[in-house]
This record gives structure tokens, C-alpha cells and sequence, in this order.
């Protein structure tokens, strides 16, 4: 699965560029804080989709439905994520199925 292009924020991590995105609208389950944000991420150059980084972070969506404080996903804590999934084995230019990344240790949901 290939990110859309449009909507999409460059990083440059350890020499390699990227390509990271935020759903706009918030799902169901993140709208209610039943479940954290979540993001993709993807190697920005090469002619075939590689493997897609799916990041699930700590934080509640920022336009969930609630009210709940939500921090901003900085480009820091995306390149943390990308080095983190590196370590663990995503193989960003090869073809594969996504490559998910939990990093939501302590986020408690909304009743």
C-alpha cells in the first residue's frame, strides 16, 4: 500500500528521505479516544511501494470528538519511530505487507 503523495510530510532520517502522513479525520474508535492516533510512513524515492510503516502512538487523535488533550506528532518522534522500526526489521524498499509499530505504552482511553 502506497501513501497518497498529497497531505504527505517529508523527514530525512540517517541519510534516507521519507514520506509520513496523519488521517485528517480521526476513525471511529480514535474520534471517541477508544484507541491512540496512528500514522504511516513510507521511503519517499525508488519507482515500486515499499513496505509501510503503521506507527501507533501514545497520543489521542487532535481532532477527536471528546475534548481530550492531544500533543502533536513532531517530526522527532516520527524519525524515533522510523529508527525504532528499523531496528525491529522493516526493510522500507522492499515489497511486503505493513510493518506495524506500537509505541502507545500508556495511553488510557476515554470511557
Amino acid at each position: 500500500m502506497a501513501l497518497n503523495k498529497k497531505g504527505t510530510r517529508r523527514i530525512t532520517v540517517d541519510g534516507i528521505e521519507y514520506r509520513w502522513r496523519i488521517r485528517r479525520k480521526p476513525s471511529y474508535m480514535q474520534g471517541l479516544c477508544w484507541t491512540p492516533l496512528t500514522y504511516a510512513v513510507e521511503a519517499a524515492g525508488g519507482s515500486q511501494p515499499g513496505t509501510t510503516l503503521i506507527v501507533t502512538s501514545g497520543q489521542a487523535h487532535p481532532s477527536n470528538w471528546v475534548g481530550a488533550e492531544a500533543v502533536p506528532i513532531r517530526p522527532a518522534h516520527v524519525a524515533a519511530s522510523i529508527r525504532e522500526a528499523r531496528d525491529r526489521g522493516w526493510e522500507p524498499t522492499k515489497a511486503g505487507s505493513p510493518f506495524q509499530l506500537d509505541r502507545s505504552a500508556g495511553f488510557i482511553a476515554q470511557p
